[in-house]
């Protein structure tokens, strides 16, 4: 029971990182320019403005904007199926189904931040902001909970 639990705060804790890091706006960062993947805010006489992203190769924003978006989904959905696994299936069959939409959620933070990190900001001044590490972290956090879903899942037949 104990393990449950601290599955699920991991699972929790996840998605929480997710979504910042898909929302908050500091992927980059300077002293006067916050960039996330929806948009950039510039400090003009004291004040934040918010400007749409320019010269940024839309194929590759929409890429990592798409895939920010489907880890985070794919993170929630596998939170309700594990719960919903957890009652209904036998044991040996139980946590396949959520291994799987966390690797994908994995393989999605990993897409968009590898994109990020190839095809924006490469000649600027400035650096990777606390959304763009959490995303990495997400990643981690992710991948570990995808291989404790299949371990569970080999233990438990």
């Amino acid at each position: 029971m104990l393990i449950l639990a601290g599955i699920v705060l991991l699972h929790l804790t996840t998605i929480i990182l997710l979504l910042v890091a898909t929302i908050d706006n500091a992927w980059w960062i300077t002293d006067t320019v916050s960039t996330d993947v929806w948009g950039r805010w510039e400090l003009t006489s004291g004040a934040w403005h918010y400007t749409n992203l320019k010269n940024y190769p839309e194929e590759y924003l929409q890429a990592v904007q798409a895939t920010s978006v489907l880890a985070c989904i794919f993170a929630i959905l596998a939170l309700f199926v594990f719960v919903a696994q957890l009652f209904t299936l036998p044991k040996g069959q139980r946590f396949t189904f959520t291994g799987i939409l966390q690797l994908l959620a994995c393989l999605c933070i990993m897409i968009a931040a590898s994109i990020y990190t190839a095809q924006f900001h490469l000649n600027e001044q400035g650096g990777y902001g606390h959304s763009y590490v959490l995303a990495w972290i997400s990643f981690v956090f992710t991948f570990l909970l995808a291989i404790t879903y299949l371990v569970l899942r080999k233990k438990s037949e």
